[in-house]
């Protein structure tokens, strides 16, 4: 089991657009200030948005938890919604259940999972009807082997 140097989890909260994108952001200046590579700074700030956001709309309540090990970040987002009733359709970019409502807001293109599985290193879905969804993203520093 690797060692985790530092680990932090910021809520979620389901349906709450004035906080939406306020883990995200956490944990954005969190990496910053342990100056880890800017780029990779980046792919985990679009997985943690695109994740927080589905959580936002989507699921139940949730976490975003964030740990950071000597070579890797793992970012791991996870709620007590629905579930996802289909993940292979929810991974085909485009695919969206996203309510008018949503989409009115700009939401709901169906990037969103897609675009976290480009940009993480490592990308794991596990979802079940009636108990929720998690994603679990690693991304690798530059020492990693």
């Amino acid at each position: 089991m690797p060692d985790i140097l530092f680990e932090k989890s910021f809520q979620i909260n389901k349906k709450d657009f004035v906080h939406a994108g306020e883990a995200s952001i956490s944990a954005k200046n969190l990496l910053k200030s342990l100056q880890m590579d800017a780029g990779m700074i980046r792919r985990a700030s679009i997985c943690a948005y695109e994740g927080e956001m589905n959580v936002v709309m989507h699921g139940g309540e949730g976490h975003l938890a964030l740990a950071i090990e000597k070579n890797r970040i793992i970012l791991e987002i996870s709620d007590n919604g629905p579930g996802i009733a289909d993940t292979e359709m929810a991974m085909k970019k485009g695919f969206s259940t996203a309510s008018d409502k949503f989409r009115e807001l700009g939401f709901g293109a169906g990037m969103g999972l897609p675009n976290m599985k480009k940009n993480a290193d490592e990308f794991e879905l596990s979802s079940r009807l009636g108990e929720g969804t998690r994603v679990r993203m690693a991304f690798f520093t530059d020492a990693a082997v």
